[in-house]
């Protein structure tokens, strides 16, 4: 629906403005009639150029979907239709893209689609599982409760999130750095001694004619370096973005001697979590399982989560399948066996969540502790051994003096 942009003076003599959404120029007059508006004048808003293009829209990030999932549990709680919670969560959102999002969903929902379906027809904003837990909580009749729930997962899929990126950022930006300061050293302070060294008759010493090359060859070739650099990274994405290329990758990643453990321990503490807060909600195992192997964020997992749904949907116990897969560490495999038999599965796969997620914050302790000491070797080795290459003509000269 077109916003009207409205302004007037109200009773008291003050002045007043603000915005109405509305079907017609003549409904937004009524609306503001009824605020008591005296001699009002309304115009529709100007439309945004960039509107449709999703380029300039802002996106709707993972502490948007979570504040309003909590406010609408909320608001479903105190016994607000959900129409009516809808739009009120719309009118106070900030972010236009989410706006529109929510607009759209209420008016579906107003015509009789249920909720779960208006919101599959956003997936970039609401994934399978969300949807998923909200047809569950319509058709059990509980979706305050489900919403508070999916609240929970999301707040703890991005502790778990934050965790591992803020493990990543030190190193990505002492990487950083160095090469930074590689290519300065090589191409601005090089040729500097080079020069010195020119009026030199001795032979250099082998070190320095080495790091001499290298900076020529630097020189010679920056720009095609750089290009050969976006290059490789622009062939890891497309490599990474094929069938066989992502299974090959998700694998070596899951056997890495430094970041494997850590990367499986993460895809057992988000598979747990995922699975045992659908089967909290009352969504079927089976169903559950399609939506967990789809968001498992590695190819190996997914593969092994699909062949496990496949074992239960032939009547197998879910350990069985786990244990085969090779994936999935034996204390899991075994924890998940006791909850089955004593029908408390949900609960144990909680508890599983719970562990793990203890695990990857020790994990990546360790990794952190591990990568200090390194970096600062590689750094100190590399800057250390150009100063010593470009000084070495210097003390062999003072030697021969």
């Amino acid at each position: 629906m077109p916003i009207y942009i409205w302004k007037g003076i109200n009773s008291y003599g003050d002045k007043r403005k603000g915005e109405v959404e509305a079907p017609d120029q003549a409904a937004a007059l009524a609306h503001v009639k009824r605020l008591r508006i005296k001699d009002p004048v309304i115009k529709e808003k100007p439309k945004d150029l960039f509107e449709n293009i999703a380029f300039f829209q802002p996106k709707v990030t993972g502490k948007d979907i979570v504040v309003f999932t909590r406010q609408l549990s909320t608001m479903i709680d105190a016994g607000l239709p959900l129409v009516q919670s809808l739009e009120i969560l719309a009118k106070q959102q900030d972010n236009s893209t989410f706006k529109k999002v929510l607009t759209e969903i209420r008016m579906d929902v107003e015509t009789g689609t249920t909720f779960a379906d208006s919101m599959r027809k956003h997936p970039k904003v609401f994934d399978n599982l969300f949807a998923n837990m909200i047809e569950a909580g319509e058709t059990g009749g509980i979706l305050d409760t489900i919403l508070s729930r999916l609240a929970v997962f999301m707040e703890k899929s991005m502790e778990l999130k934050k965790k591992i990126k803020g493990a990543m950022t030190y190193p990505v930006i002492c990487l950083g750095i160095a090469l930074l300061i590689l290519v300065v050293i090589l191409v601005f302070v090089i040729p500097v001694f080079e020069d010195m060294f020119a009026s030199m008759d001795s032979a250099l010493p082998i070190p320095t004619q080495i790091v001499v090359s290298m900076s020529n060859f630097c020189k010679a070739n920056f720009i095609w370096l750089v290009m050969g650099g976006f290059a490789i990274i622009y062939g890891i994405k497309k490599i990474y973005n094929t069938e066989i290329g992502r299974i090959k990758m998700d694998a070596m990643f899951l056997r890495a001697p430094i970041a494997g453990p850590l990367v499986r321990k993460v895809a057992v503490a988000k598979f747990t979590r995922t699975l045992g807060t659908m089967l909290q909600s009352g969504v079927p195992i089976l169903d559950a399982l399609q939506v967990v192997a789809r968001t498992a964020g590695n190819k190996i997992i997914e593969a092994a989560v699909f062949r496990v749904a496949d074992s239960i949907a032939e009547g197998r116990p879910i350990a069985e399948p786990l244990e085969e897969s090779g994936v999935f560490p034996n204390m899991v495999v075994q924890m998940i066996n006791v909850g089955e038999s004593v029908g408390a599965l949900d609960s144990m796969l909680a508890k599983i969540a719970d562990f793990y997620d203890g695990e990857v914050d020790q994990a990546v302790e360790n990794l952190t502790a591990m990568i200090e000491p390194l970096m600062m070797v590689v750094l100190g080795g590399m800057i250390g051994g150009l100063v010593v290459a470009m000084y070495l003509p210097i003390f062999s000269m003072a030697g021969n003096i």
